[in-house]
């Protein structure tokens, strides 16, 4: 990875950090050599911070770091994009970015990691997940197709309420159904991206 420190004089290059599952921003900070070397070798998010002028490590304090999943440079080899996984907030004033973007968008992608990762660590026993999980591939079908018929029904009247939480009822169960069969969201979005220019399909 062929990084340009001698670009600025101060040795810096901009890092640009994304929440790795649902591509938020959460924070921009600085980078020299000596910075990014330890990143990579610690995985954890270190920065060289300009007011304390040494390395700062994400979370060194308030234990809030940023596990690194994967560096990208950009095309002038000057920037550094870095997707992470967040332990708690990443900004000091408590929010989940700096740039204090509470939206939405993205949080299926984090249920998702919730889900798989409350039935991969099996540490709640009482958990409804873990429970319908452990019942087996044919129960977990089942139950998805409960919820889609549920959902249908739900779509013939006008409880705008009643449909929208059937809806979601619809993508949490099929969730687990997705890690029951070993696959991912993301090879669902895949297929339909390989569809998108597909001449054989109709428009």
């Amino acid at each position: 990875m062929n990084i340009d420190f001698n670009k600025s004089n101060d040795g810096l290059v901009p890092v640009i950090i994304q929440n790795y599952l649902n591509n938020k921003v959460l924070m921009l900070g600085y980078m020299n050599e000596e910075a990014f070397n330890k990143t990579q070798e610690i995985g954890k998010v270190t920065f060289f911070s300009r007011s304390k002028n040494r390395l700062w490590t994400k979370g060194e304090e308030s234990g809030n770091f940023l596990e690194v999943k994967s560096i990208a440079v950009d095309c002038d080899n000057d920037t550094v994009l870095i997707k992470a996984k967040p332990f708690g907030p990443t900004c000091h004033t408590g929010s989940k970015t700096c740039f204090n973007e509470e939206t939405n968008h993205g949080f299926v992608y984090e249920l998702e990691q919730t889900i798989n990762d409350r039935i991969d660590s099996n540490n709640d026993p009482d958990s409804y997940t873990n429970k319908l999980f452990k019942r087996g591939i044919n129960k977990v079908a089942q139950k998805v197709g409960e919820e889609a018929v549920e959902l249908v029904i739900e779509a013939k009247d006008n409880n705008d309420d009643l449909f929208i939480n059937e809806a979601a009822d619809l993508v949490y169960h099929y969730l687990i159904l997705l890690k029951a069969k070993g696959f991912k969201l993301e090879d669902v979005e895949n297929i339909l991206k390989s569809r998108e220019n597909d001449p054989r399909r109709p428009e």
